[in-house]
C-alpha cells in the first residue's frame, strides 16, 4: 500500500509542476460528414501534444497552437480519422468545412489505455457506439447487447436483474476479460462478473468493444475468450441534458436523468447520469429496487496534460432464481414433444408453470421479524414484501472511481495513468441450519417458511435458556466486503511516425472480507452456532441478528505486473508484438479458526506465483479494398485465488499449476466503398493443463484436497459478419460462427488417501475425450434489418438462431464406464433443441417547432413471436435427473423469457 501511496504522490507533484506551453496563433474549421451534415463530438486535437478540443452543436472547433508547423487529427465514431500536416502564419487558419470518410475512427486517450482495436489492428472485433447501444439494449442487463456478434452467448438465466452471463467462443466470463476504462472489474477471487454491480454503464457507455480471441489487452490479466471493452468518454458527449423514462413488461420502469457540459473553454467536460429502476420480473419473487449514477470528468490542466475522472456505482437489491429446474416442471407440453424425454418423468415433476422459482414461497403477512443486512449502512427492517419471503435474494454496492492522467513529454513521448479504487459491500441471502422444505411431489423443494416459525417459536432448549426459543433454521446473509486499489501505467515512445513502443506496469492490491450472519431468525429468539474456535461459552454460541456464523474471513490478493509492446504501422503493413509477467501471491486468515502454534487466528500464505503471455500479430492491406490478418500467443496464466487457497476449507493447494493457452486466428475484412463490408476469420485455441481438485484423507486423519491436471479444451471455429447499407435509409447487418469445442483427452490419475489410518491408492478416470464442451451454442446465425420508411421513423428487426448447444456438465462427474461405448467414446451431454428469436426495435425523432429540444418515442419487443426455448441447461443434473441417462429428463434448464417489451420516450436540451 504504501508502494502505492508514494506512487501516486509522485504523479500529483510532476503534473502540478508540469509548465504550460503558451499559444500564438489558432485554427477553426467545421466537421462535417460526406452529405454536408454537422458532426456535432468530434474530437479535434494536434498530434503528439494533449492540445485537443471536440465541436460543437454545429460541428465547429478552434484550437490555440503551439507552433506553426504541426499535425491536425479528427475523429468521430463511425467515421475514418482525419490526418494533415499545415505550417500556419501569423494570424491563423481556418480550413472550412472537413468532410469525414465512413469507417473506423481513431483512439481517444481513455481507449488507447484501455487497448482498444482499430481496422488497422491484426485482431478480431465488433464495436457498439452509443447510439446502437441505444437502439438495441432495451434496459437489459448490459452483456444482452452484444449478442448481434459472432460467437457470443449471453442469457439472463433465472432472469434476476443484473445475474445475466456472457460467452465467448466457448468460454464463460470467468475466462474473458471485462474491462471499463482500462480497469479490469473481473472478481480477483473467482474471475466472475456480477452485472448486477454496473448496472448503469448501459447509459453511460460511449461505446463497448467485443475483441473476440487474445486482443491487444496488455494488463496483467489476459483474455482468453475475449475482452470485453467498455469507454465512457465525457469529453465526446456534446452539451445536453436529457431525461428518459421508460416502462415495461413485469411493472419496469425506468428514469435515467443525464447531464453533459460538452467540452467548455476547450478545458472541462463533464457527464453524469442516475437511473432509477424498480419492477417485479417474470418468475416469481424477481423483485428490482436499484439505483445506478455515473459521474465522468475531463480537465485540461495545460498544453501537455490532461486529466480524467471517472465514478460508477449501483446500490441495488433484487430477487434471484438460482435453481434450474426439470424441463416438466416448467411445461409437461414442452417436455412431451422431445424426442429424448422419458414420459415417465412427468409423473415425477409436477408441473408449475413457467413463472415457477423454486427460491419463492409466500408466508403469512401476520410475521414480522425484522431482516438485517448491510449495504450503505447496517439495516435491520420489514421484509421487501409481507406477502412473500425470498430465500435467494442479492443486495450490494461496488463503486468503483479512476482518476486518469495523460501527460505529453514531447511530440513523441507520452505517459497515460489510471489510479483507481475500487470498494463493495453487500451480499446474497440463502438459509442456514435445518428449515422446513417439501421436497414432495406436490411440494417441489419449496420452504415452508410458515412451518418453520411455528417450530422456532415455539421450542425451548434448556441447555441454552429456559425463557427464549431456540431456531433450527434460520436465513443467513453471506456478506463480501471489499477493497481494491490499483495503478495502471503506460509509456508511448513513438520514435518515427511508423512505429511506437509501450512499456507498462498493472499493480493492484485487494482485501477481501468473508462472513455469514444471522439475517432473521424466523420467529426463533437465538440461532446456536460453536464452531468458531475463538467461542467458548454456551452465552458464545447463542448467536442474534447480525452476529456471524459458519465462516469469517479475510483474503488477500497482492498483483504485479509488467508487459513491453512494440508496434510497427505504415500504410499497407501493420505488426504487433507484446510480451508481459506477472507475479500474484494470496494471504488467508480465518477468524473462526485458532492456530496452535501462534494462539491466532489462522493465517495462510502462498508463495509467489508467477505467469506471462507472449502474443503478435501482423495486418497487410493487400488492395485499397482488402486486408488480411493473423494473431497468435502463448499464456502461461497465473492461478486465481480459489485455485491456490481454499478457503472453505483453510488450505493452500499443493503443487499449483498455471494453465496453459496456445492460440492462433487467420482473417481477412473486405470493404466496397461505403456501401457494403465483410469480415471473415478462423481462431484455433487449445486450452491446456486444466486442473481440478479432489478431496483426500491425510494419514493424521485431516481432509485435505489435491491438484489433478491434465484436462484439456480445443475450441476452433470460423466466424463471419458483415453489413450492407444501399442507401441512406436501409442497412442490413448478417453474420454467425461455425465452432468446435472439445475435451481433447481422458484423464488418468492415481492418488493416495488414508483410509482408517491406511494407505489406500485410488484411481480417478475421467472420460471426457471428445465430449463437446456445453454451456453455449457452438454454432449461431444473425441479422439484422434496419429501415427508415419516412423521416425520422427507424424500424428494425434482428433476428438470432442457434445449433450445436450443448447443456454444461462437470468433468468430474463423468467417471462412470458405463458412460463410454465399445469404441471407446463418451456419451454426449444432452443437446438443447435448436431455436431462433427475433426482436423488433422502433424509434420516432418527433418532429418539433422549437430548435431548443427534440423528442424521441421508443419501442422494443424482445422474442416477438413468443417462442418457448431453454436458453440454459445443465447435463444430468444431481438434483432434477430422473434416470441419469443424459437425455432430456435428466437436465436442469431456465426457459428464455417469454414476449416482453420496452417502451419510452427520451427528452433532450
Amino acid at each position: 500500500m504504501k508502494f502505492i501511496y508514494r506512487v501516486f504522490g509522485s504523479f500529483l507533484l510532476i503534473l502540478l509542476t508540469t509548465a504550460t506551453i503558451a499559444a500564438q496563433n489558432k485554427i477553426s474549421g467545421t466537421v462535417v460528414d460526406q452529405e454536408g451534415e454537422s458532426l456535432p463530438g468530434a474530437n479535434v486535437y494536434i498530434k503528439g501534444t494533449a492540445i485537443g478540443t471536440v465541436t460543437d452543436k454545429q460541428g465547429g472547433f478552434e484550437l490555440a497552437l503551439p507552433s506553426q508547423n504541426f499535425t491536425l487529427k479528427i475523429t468521430f465514431v463511425g467515421f475514418k480519422p482525419f490526418t494533415k500536416s499545415f505550417s500556419v502564419r501569423e494570424g491563423g487558419l481556418n480550413l472550412g468545412k472537413i468532410a469525414l470518410q465512413a469507417g473506423d475512427a481513431a483512439l481517444s486517450e481513455v481507449e488507447v489505455i484501455a487497448s482498444r482495436s482499430t481496422a488497422e489492428s491484426p485482431f478480431t472485433f465488433a464495436e457498439l457506439d452509443k447510439k446502437e447501444i441505444k437502439k438495441n439494449l432495451g434496459s437489459r442487463d448490459l452483456p444482452n447487447v452484444l449478442n448481434i456478434s459472432p460467437s457470443v452467448y449471453s442469457t439472463n438465466q433465472g432472469g434476476g436483474a443484473g445475474d445475466s452471463r456472457i460467452n465467448i467462443r466457448g468460454f464463460d466470463q470467468r475466462n474473458v476479460a471485462v474491462m471499463i476504462n482500462g480497469v479490469p472489474v473481473n472478481d480477483m477471487e473467482n474471475g466472475w462478473v456480477y452485472w448486477s454491480n454496473w448496472d448503469g454503464l448501459g447509459d453511460a457507455a460511449s461505446s463497448i468493444q467485443v475483441q473476440r480471441g487474445i486482443s491487444p489487452v496488455n494488463l496483467s490479466v489476459p483474455s482468453v475468450g475475449g475482452t470485453i471493452n467498455i469507454v465512457t468518454d465525457p469529453a465526446a458527449q456534446s452539451q445536453s441534458v436529457s431525461l428518459r423514462q421508460e416502462v415495461g413488461s413485469w411493472n419496469f420502469a425506468k428514469t435515467t436523468l443525464q447531464y453533459n457540459t460538452g467540452l467548455i473553454d476547450d478545458k472541462y467536460a463533464i457527464s453524469a447520469n442516475v437511473v432509477r429502476k424498480t419492477g417485479d420480473g417474470f418468475y416469481n419473487g424477481l423483485f428490482t429496487d436499484a439505483w445506478a449514477y455515473y459521474v465522468g470528468a475531463s480537465f485540461k490542466a495545460g498544453e501537455n496534460d490532461k486529466l480524467e475522472l471517472h465514478a460508477v456505482g449501483a446500490p441495488q437489491r433484487h430477487g434471484q432464481n438460482l435453481y434450474q429446474q426439470n424441463i416438466a416442471r416448467y411445461s409437461h407440453e414442452y417436455a412431451r414433444s422431445l424426442d429424448d424425454y422419458d414420459q415417465g418423468a412427468l409423473q415425477q415433476y409436477r408441473e408449475a408453470g413457467r413463472h415457477f422459482n423454486q427460491n419463492y414461497n409466500g408466508i403469512n403477512p401476520s410475521y414480522t421479524g425484522r431482516q438485517y443486512f448491510e449495504m450503505y449502512r447496517q439495516y435491520e427492517e420489514d421484509r421487501y414484501d409481507n406477502s412473500f419471503l425470498m430465500e435467494r435474494e442479492n443486495f450490494y454496492h461496488k463503486p468503483q472511481i479512476n482518476l486518469n492522467w495523460y501527460h505529453t513529454f514531447s511530440p513523441n513521448v507520452s505517459w497515460s495513468n489510471v489510479f483507481y479504487w475500487s470498494g463493495g459491500k453487500g451480499g446474497g441471502t440463502g438459509t442456514y441450519g435445518d428449515v422446513n422444505t417439501d421436497y414432495s411431489f406436490q411440494g417441489m423443494g419449496l420452504r415452508q417458511w410458515n412451518a418453520e416459525i411455528a417450530e422456532n417459536s415455539n421450542n425451548i432448549d434448556p441447555t441454552y435458556d429456559t425463557d427464549l426459543n431456540r431456531s433450527t433454521g434460520i436465513m443467513r446473509n453471506s456478506v463480501n466486503q471489499q477493497r481494491t486499489y490499483g495503478v495502471i501505467s503506460k509509456l508511448f515512445i513513438q520514435p518515427s511516425d511508423e512505429l511506437t513502443y509501450q512499456i507498462g506496469v498493472d499493480g493492484r492490491y485487494a482485501s477481501i472480507d468473508h462472513w455469514r450472519e444471522v439475517r432473521d431468525l424466523l420467529g426463533g429468539d437465538y440461532f446456536v452456532y460453536d464452531g468458531n474456535d475463538f467461542d467458548q461459552t454456551d452465552d458464545d454460541f447463542m448467536k442474534g441478528i447480525g452476529e456471524k456464523i459458519a465462516y469469517n474471513n479475510t483474503n488477500q490478493v497482492s498483483w504485479l505486473g509488467g508487459y513491453a509492446q512494440v508496434e510497427y504501422d505504415t500504410e499497407l503493413l501493420t505488426l504487433f508484438g507484446m510480451g508481459g509477467y506477472t507475479v500474484v501471491s494470496y494471504d488467508y486468515t480465518d477468524y473462526f479458526a485458532l492456530d496452535p502454534e501462534t494462539g491466532e487466528a489462522l493465517n495462510l500464505q502462498t508463495d509467489a506465483l508467477p505467469g506471462f503471455q507472449l502474443k503478435g500479430g501482423a495486418s497487410y492491406q493487400l488492395t485499397e479494398d482488402l486486408n488480411i490478418y493473423a494473431n497468435g500467443g502463448y499464456i502461461s496464466r497465473n492461478p486465481i485465488f480459489d485455485y491456490a487457497i481454499n478457503d472453505g476449507a483453510g488450505v493452500v493447494y499443493d503443487d499449483i499449476k498455471n494453465e496453459k493457452v496456445t492460440t492462433a486466428e487467420l482473417g481477412a475484412s473486405y470493404y466496397m466503398g461505403n456501401k457494403f463490408g465483410l469480415t471473415a476469420n478462423a481462431y484455433y485455441t487449445l486450452w491446456d493443463d486444466r486442473t481440478i481438485t479432489q478431496n483426500v484423507r491425510r494419514q493424521n486423519g485431516d481432509d485435505d484436497f489435491i491438484f489433478i491436471g491434465g484436462l484439456a479444451q480445443r475450441h476452433t471455429g470460423i466466424e463471419l459478419s458483415g453489413s450492407y447499407q444501399p442507401n441512406d435509409k436501409v442497412k442490413l447487418s448478417f453474420g454467425g460462427s461455425l465452432g468446435d469445442w472439445v475435451f481433447t483427452d481422458n484423464v488418468q490419475a492415481t492418488y493416495t488417501t488414508y483410509v482408517n489410518g491406511s494407505p489406500r491408492d485410488t484411481a480417478l478416470n475421467l472420460y471426457i475425450k471428445d465430449l463437446k464442451v456445453g454451456d453455449a451454442p457452438q454454432n449461431q446465425l444473425f441479422a439484422t434489418a434496419s429501415v427508415e420508411p419516412i423521416s425520422g421513423f427507424t424500424l428494425q428487426a434482428d433476428f438470432r438462431y442457434y445449433t450445436k448447444f450443448y447443456s454444461a456438465f462437470d468433468p468430474i462427474s463423468r467417471t462412470d464406464e458405463t458412460d463410454v461405448d465399445a469404441n471407446g467414446n463418451a456419451t454426449q451431454s444432452w443437446q438443447v433443441p435448436n431455436y431462433g428469436l427475433v426482436d423488433l426495435h422502433a424509434f420516432y425523432n418527433v418532429p418539433v417547432k422549437s430548435g431548443d429540444y427534440s423528442l424521441r418515442l421508443f419501442a422494443h419487443v424482445f422474442n416477438l413471436f413468443n417462442e418457448e426455448y431453454i436458453q440454459d441447461a445443465t447435463d444430468n443434473s444431481r438434483f432434477n435427473s430422473f434416470d441419469g441417462n443424459h437425455t432430456a429428463d435428466d437436465a436442469a434448464a431456465f426457459f428464455g423469457l417469454p414476449r416482453n417489451f420496452n417502451a419510452g420516450l427520451e427528452i433532450r436540451f
